[in-house]
């Protein structure tokens, strides 16, 4: 599939990542399971929002930006590589992180730090947040220092397209091994990687279904926003694809957002124990206790992607609680 009709991006990052069999987890579920290792995309302790970024920050030079202005949580993994990618362009990073300033500095937050980050800590709510990040645009845009803001996530039209390119790239991949999938699993928040995903299925007329596991926001609030997110891309790419079924589960939030629960761990403990692959307890390991479910439940089958979306570094700041 040729990728001309997508945005100009920056090459940042260790492309294509692994395509990999988890050979002992398949024979313990009793189906065909696979892995894609996103968590290698090597800039920035690696993750998704690094093939979001290769786009959102072409057109930020493009606009001759000096000063990237974003938003996420305390241990975001857009924010930790939006930091240290900002860094590589040499432009000032401002986040603004919700939630308040923790005693000590540890996993995201740590390496936001150690990049140079100017770090704002707002109240724990999104709005507040949000209002935030627009006094601190119009703020930066009066000192003259030429702000460029990243949405929440790096999701939006711009950052959907690097999982447009993901899918072709696993496209490619799986027709080099002779494969075909019948579910690909990952987890789901600001909706962009999925909403991607969603896009470049249509564009090669895969029967493979979606399957988002929601990590934080209920699934009648989420679905909306995947579907409108990969609308306003088709528009603004200018072609014309309908945007596949796909599954949405909010069962596996647990406690909430960022709340480790036992399930969740355990999860990331067979992952491990059983692949020697980490996985992070925000995204990836709710993720991951899904698929675990829906495997064991029979409610999947056949040959399974599980697309690994990162944030390791995240992992660490929960090392007290396991």
């Amino acid at each position: 599939m040729r990728k001309q009709f997508l945005s100009p991006k920056l090459h940042l990052s260790s492309l294509p990542t692994p395509l990999e069999a988890l050979k002992n987890l398949q024979a313990e579920l009793g189906l065909e399971l696979y892995i894609k290792r996103d968590d290698l995309t090597s800039v920035g302790g690696g993750g998704n929002k690094v093939r979001k970024l290769e786009f959102l920050l072409a057109d930020a030079l493009a606009c001759g930006a000096r000063t990237l202005l974003t938003i996420g949580a305390l241990q975001s993994n857009h924010c930790r590589q939006t930091a240290l990618l900002g860094a590589k362009l040499n432009l000032e990073v401002h986040l603004v992180l919700m939630g308040e300033m923790p005693d000590s500095r540890q996993g995201n937050l740590f390496l936001d730090h150690l990049a140079g980050a100017h770090i704002h800590f707002t109240g724990k709510e999104r709005g507040e947040g949000q209002a935030y990040l627009e006094r601190l645009f119009e703020e930066s845009k009066q000192k003259g220092l030429e702000p460029y803001v990243i949405p929440y996530g790096g999701s939006n039209e711009l950052g959907v397209q690097g999982y447009i390119a993901a899918w072709l790239e696993l496209e490619e991949q799986a027709k080099e091994k002779g494969l075909e999938f019948d579910f690909v699993v990952l987890p789901a928040s600001s909706g962009g990687t999925i909403a991607g995903i969603l896009i470049g299925q249509a564009l090669t007329g895969s029967h493979t279904t979606s399957i988002g596991i929601s990590v934080g926001p209920s699934k009648g609030e989420l679905e909306r926003e995947i579907i409108e997110l990969a609308q306003r891309t088709i528009k603004k790419l200018n072609i014309q694809v309908p945007i596949p079924d796909f599954w949405l589960l909010d069962e596996f939030i647990g406690p909430g957002y960022g709340i480790l629960d036992q399930e969740t761990q355990e999860a990331i403990k067979v992952m491990a124990r059983k692949e020697g692959l980490l996985l992070d307890p925000v995204y990836t390991g709710k993720a991951f206790k899904g698929l675990l479910a829906l495997a064991r439940r029979k409610e999947i089958k056949g040959r399974m992607l599980f697309w690994h979306t990162g944030g390791i570094p995240g992992l660490y700041a929960y090392a007290s609680i396991f």
